[in-house]
């Protein structure tokens, strides 16, 4: 009986440990404006130390992220197919739908086409 709340208090102890730990370590004191100045051997800095970057990149970047786990997931399919094959089937043909209807809906967004 007792062996069964092991697990248990491990799941619900390691956590909150996990998370005290993490919060006491990080408790860092606010940085002043000169620890926040790019440092360039005493000098005043020439150009801003925070170079902007592309808002398209960085959303091309976020639908590689998300058609990659998509494809991720479709990846044990054929191992299923043994298992269930209908099921499989349907599971693997509703992830394609939602995975092509999202490429058709970024096309027509215009977030794929970098000519502009």
């Amino acid at each position: 009986m007792t062996m069964s709340f092991y697990p248990l208090i491990l799941a619900l102890g390691i956590p909150p440990a996990v998370f005290l730990l993490a919060w006491l370590l990080s408790n860092r004191p606010t940085p002043s404006m000169n620890k926040l100045s790019p440092f360039e051997c005493g000098f005043d800095p020439k150009n801003n130390a925070r170079l902007p970057f592309s808002l398209r990149f960085f959303l091309l970047a976020v639908l590689f992220l998300v058609f990659d786990i998509e494809i991720v997931l479709l990846m044990p399919i054929p191992l299923s197919i043994s298992l269930n094959p209908i099921a499989s089937l349907l599971a693997s043909l509703i992830s394609l739908t939602i995975l092509i209807l999202g490429l058709i809906h970024e096309w027509n967004e215009g977030s794929l086409d970098w000519s502009s």
